[in-house]
């Protein structure tokens, strides 16, 4: 299975592709689109032009994107909203499925530790993704968030499959 992270940006939105068998992860691909134009509307279709093709070109099964806070800057946090808007739109327009993580809870599960600095979190991307060049740090953010949705899915799929069991066991008794 493919899983694509995507840390939204207006002016950098990462991105980062994974493959997930069983438990072992491997790097796919990473980079960051980077939004162009004049006007608040070109920028953002520059993202979702650039988005569209990164999701033709690497094929993901599964997609997740990160929560944004709000913060004092009102403007700011309307404009980094309708990037999350494309970072959402675009996959789900590809019939993907697309989970959405805070920021701490993506942390803890690729650091252990919901407060953890961007540094741990660039390392321990590394060290999950043996021999990974990152593109930047928005790509590393992404390939966290894509580690994060895919533990997830895991635990979901266990979970499903443990009460699939026991229907099945009440069903027999």
């Amino acid at each position: 299975m493919r899983v694509i992270g995507i840390d939204p940006g207006l002016r950098n939105l990462g991105w980062g592709v994974i493959e997930v068998s069983g438990a072992k992860l491997r790097h796919v691909a990473n980079g960051t689109c980077r939004s162009e134009g004049d006007d608040l509307a070109d920028r953002l279709m520059s993202l979702a032009e650039q988005l569209r093709r990164v999701l033709k070109d690497h094929a993901p099964d599964a997609a997740a994107v990160e929560h944004v806070f709000v913060n004092s800057d009102g403007a700011g946090t309307l404009k980094l909203g309708q990037a999350r808007g494309i970072a959402l739109l675009i996959p789900a327009e590809a019939g993907l499925r697309v989970g959405e993580y805070m920021p701490s809870t993506i942390k803890k599960a690729v650091v252990g530790n919901g407060a953890a600095a961007k540094a741990q979190v660039q390392h321990m991307v590394k060290l999950q993704l043996p021999g990974v060049v990152l593109d930047g740090p928005d790509a590393a953010d992404a390939l966290a968030i894509a580690i994060c949705h895919a533990h997830h899915l895991q635990s979901a799929g266990h979970l499903a499959r443990a009460v699939a069991r026991a229907e099945a066991g009440r069903a027999r008794a």
